[in-house]
This record gives C-alpha cells, sequence and structure tokens, in this order.
C-alpha cells in the first residue's frame, strides 16, 4: 500500500513538472524571452556608468576592460591604448557590436548625444538573458583609452559570459 502511494505520488510529481516546463516553453515561444526577462526583473539597459566612480556589482557577474591606466577599479581584462581618435574608436566598437561578432545580439540603447560613450544591450545567444555594455573612450597623450563594462541583469553569476564578450571586443578591435 505504501509503494503505491509513493509511486502514485512519483507519477503525479513528474507529471507536474512536466506540465510546468510546457507551460513553460508556450509562453517563452509566445511572449519571447525579452518580454519574459524584462516582466521578471525590469528593463533590460540598466543605465550608464561613471567610470570614475564605478561600483562593481558584489557578485560575479559582471566584467571590466581598460586601458592600461584609466580605471579606479581592478579590470580583469587590459587594453591598450589606440592610436584611432575617440569617435573613430567607438565607431569600430559599434561596427564590432553590430557587424561583427556579437552582431544579432546587440542593441544600442544610449541617446547618442555623448560622442565619447556608448551603452548597448547585449543577449546572450541561448536563453537571451540581457546584459548592459558600457563603453566610454577617452583621449590620452599616447592615444584613446577605452573602458568597457558589461553586467548581467540576471543572476548572481554569469559563467564567464560578460569577461567572454569583453575579450571577443578586444580581439576585434586589434588594430584599431
Amino acid at each position: 500500500m505504501t509503494r503505491r502511494r509513493w509511486r502514485r505520488g512519483l507519477q503525479i510529481g513528474i507529471g507536474g513538472a512536466t506540465a510546468a516546463v510546457i507551460v513553460t516553453g508556450v509562453a517563452v515561444a509566445l511572449v519571447g524571452p525579452a518580454r519574459i526577462w524584462s516582466s521578471i526583473a525590469g528593463p533590460a539597459d540598466q543605465g550608464p556608468v561613471d567610470f570614475d566612480r564605478l561600483a562593481r556589482s558584489p557578485y560575479p557577474n559582471d566584467a571590466l576592460a581598460c586601458s592600461r591606466g584609466v580605471c579606479g577599479e581592478a579590470a580583469e581584462i587590459v587594453l591598450p591604448v589606440y592610436a584611432a581618435q575617440p569617435d573613430t574608436l567607438l565607431d569600430r566598437l559599434d561596427a564590432v557590436m553590430f557587424d561583427g561578432p556579437l552582431s544579432g545580439d546587440a542593441e544600442r540603447v544610449d541617446d547618442g548625444t555623448d560622442p565619447k560613450r556608448r551603452r548597448y544591450v547585449v543577449r546572450t545567444k541561448l536563453m537571451r538573458f540581457p546584459d548592459t555594455l558600457n563603453a566610454e573612450a577617452r583621449a590620452t597623450d599616447g592615444g584613446t583609452a577605452l573602458l568597457l563594462y558589461s553586467r548581467s541583469l540576471l543572476g548572481r553569476g554569469d559563467l564567464g559570459a560578460n569577461a567572454e564578450r569583453l575579450k571577443r571586443i578586444a580581439v576585434a578591435l586589434e588594430g584599431a
């Protein structure tokens, strides 16, 4: 008798879990992951950052890349100082975001009023989680310094997705 109840309970549990997965799958297919994530966590765009007063996430779900000597925080990725002018370098960054390794996953979300800054919402490939990527180009004596900060909207960890994104951008910008 106990075994029969246990088996029946297991069947009901598996049936309920299967139904939940199906309902979730249908909701994502009909509504789209972007709308699901924004209803859970709010707008995908997390807004601008001030690189001079940057407060990093207390969780391992962000990444920072900077040219040497321009970031107050320790950067995971050290970028070179680029020969291109700031506006030219950021135009090249736009090309990387829209025509390069991140094409199809990035959307520029800043208002375009500051020619030395850019902000993008970048979505992960599989689950379409939204991350915000901030960029700033600063003229220096030796060329143009670049600052990049990518952070996840959802979760306490990103499995290295933000750092990997910044590495791909750094490689794509080589020679700029």
